[in-house]
Order: C-alpha cells, then sequence, then structure tokens
C-alpha cells in the first residue's frame, strides 16, 4: 500500500476536526477513523 503524505494544512485541518467533533461528544477513535488516518498518524502529529 502506497504511503500518502499530507501536506502541513491537511494535517492542521484534520486535527481542528477531531478537536471539533470530539467536542460535541463523538469518541476520539471513531472520529479518527472517519477522517481515515490511523491512531499512530494522530498521536505523531499531536
Amino acid at each position: 500500500m502506497a504511503n500518502k503524505r499530507h501536506k502541513p494544512e491537511e494535517i492542521v485541518t484534520k486535527l481542528r476536526q477531531v478537536d471539533v467533533l470530539v467536542g460535541q461528544g463523538v469518541a476520539r477513535v471513531d472520529t479518527i477513523r472517519e477522517l481515515r488516518i490511523t491512531e499512530q498518524t494522530y498521536y505523531r502529529w499531536r
């Protein structure tokens, strides 16, 4: 499977989306999966 390199703007956007959805009560794991990134990638970005 090919690796996708996310641009810095995409990373910031996805991290903000996670924060917003978690604030609305959605589980963090479900939000990360919905954005099609792995948990490891999310925590590396944080």
